[in-house]
This record gives C-alpha cells, sequence and structure tokens, in this order.
C-alpha cells in the first residue's frame, strides 16, 4: 500500500508504440530492398539520351545528316563535272574518230576486217573513259579538298545540314594534306576497291566513341554539328 503522497508508477511503453510489423515484414519507414528497380516511365514519357560528343565538346554528327550532306554533295559534284567533261569528250570523239568520214566502220572498201579502225575506235573510247575520269577526280579533288579548306571544313552540303570537319585531337587546325587524306580513301579508294565505299560510310554505325568513317580515321578527324 502507497501513501497519498507517493508518485504513481511509470506507464508502459507499450501502448505508446505503433503495432508491430509481423516478423518478415518492413515496417512502414524501412528503406527499398535490395535489388529494388524503380517502376518504368508512364507511356509517352521521353527519357534523355546523352549525345556522343566530340573531344572538343561539340556533338558528333548524326549518321542521317552526313548522309544528307553526302548525297548533296554528290549532286553538286555531278553536275559541275558534266559541265567540264562532256564537252571534252564530245571535242575528243570528233577528233579522234573523225565522225565526219562519210564511211565509219570496222571494215574496208572490200569488206574485209579494218584492224586499224577497230583499234582507232576502242582507244578513242579509252581516252573518253580516261579523261572522264579524270575530269571528274579533279572535280571532287577541287571541291572536298581545296573548297572545304577555304570554308574551314565545310562543304555546301555539310553547310547546309550544319556540319564541319575538324580535327580529333582540340586546337589542331585542319590542313590540305587532313582533307587530302580523305579525299584519297573516300574517292579514290571507292574506285579502285569494290563495295568500298559503302563500308566507309556504314562504318560510323558501329565506330566507337567517335563516330567514324574510315576516310575520318586515316585522317585523324571527326564530323561535328555546329549550330
Amino acid at each position: 500500500m502507497t501513501s497519498p503522497s507517493s508518485p504513481p508508477p511509470p506507464a508502459d511503453p507499450a501502448h505508446l508504440r505503433g503495432p508491430v510489423p509481423p516478423q518478415g515484414q518492413p515496417g512502414p519507414w524501412a528503406g527499398q530492398p535490395t535489388g529494388w528497380v524503380p517502376p518504368p516511365p508512364p507511356p509517352g514519357a521521353r527519357s534523355f539520351i546523352p549525345v556522343p560528343l566530340a573531344p572538343n565538346g561539340q556533338p558528333l554528327a548524326r549518321f542521317g545528316d552526313r548522309l544528307l550532306a553526302y548525297l548533296l554533295d554528290g549532286l553538286i559534284v555531278s553536275a559541275i563535272a558534266m559541265i567540264f567533261t562532256v564537252p571534252m569528250v564530245i571535242v575528243l570523239m570528233f577528233t579522234v574518230v573523225g565522225w565526219n568520214d562519210p564511211s565509219p566502220g570496222f571494215t574496208d572498201a572490200y569488206g574485209e576486217p579494218d584492224l586499224d579502225a577497230f583499234l582507232r575506235f576502242f582507244s578513242t573510247m579509252f581516252v573518253v573513259f580516261v579523261a572522264f575520269f579524270v575530269g571528274n577526280m579533279l572535280v571532287t579533288y577541287l571541291y572536298l579538298v581545296e573548297y572545304q579548306l577555304r570554308r574551314g571544313g565545310e562543304t555546301v552540303g555539310k553547310r547546309v545540314l550544319k556540319l564541319r570537319v575538324v580535327k580529333v585531337q582540340p586546337g589542331q587546325a585542319l590542313t590540305r594534306g587532313d582533307l587530302t587524306k580523305r579525299w584519297a580513301v573516300e574517292r579514290v579508294g571507292g574506285v579502285f576497291i569494290p563495295m568500298f565505299s559503302y563500308l566507309d560510310g556504314l562504318w560510323q554505325l558501329w565506330d566507337k566513341p567517335l563516330q567514324q568513317c574510315l576516310h575520318d580515321k586515316a585522317a585523324q578527324t571527326v564530323v561535328v554539328k555546329v549550330g
């Protein structure tokens, strides 16, 4: 028996605590279990995909942009080449074959095979082919090397798509030698090696991390997006 002045006994703190969760279940303030994966974003939500960057910090050009620039430059080069090569081919044909001959052919006046006429015809075709090839290669060199150098790594197609050729090493200037290497691998290699043009252009799709074509690797360059 306690005296009236004695303090009451302390209350059992059990009734102050919340309900105890069953064994094996986390409490309301427990963290997520190990291996928890956040739920997927709702339909229509956009996820951020980082853009690959060149060593100088500029975004690398996408395959689609480079392809469109290549096609546009190809149309320009073909138009320029036709302007110069077609008149040259016509002059060569009239000069070498001699179309003013009233009776051209591979037989003589007696109906016998004319070996001289045969050789003259095929030698003319060979000269025409060489002239066309040299003229086309000259135009592509002037456009892809000299013109692009003056434009700071841009052709008309690249300027339209806002692309530019730069060196892999930041701070290095693009030189005539760099652009000549690109031209030689892309154009000359594409002429003499079957299917090389396709391999060269598609190489960007699996090249990591700089997304270079083979002609980029030869010159240690990359193509970046500007603006």
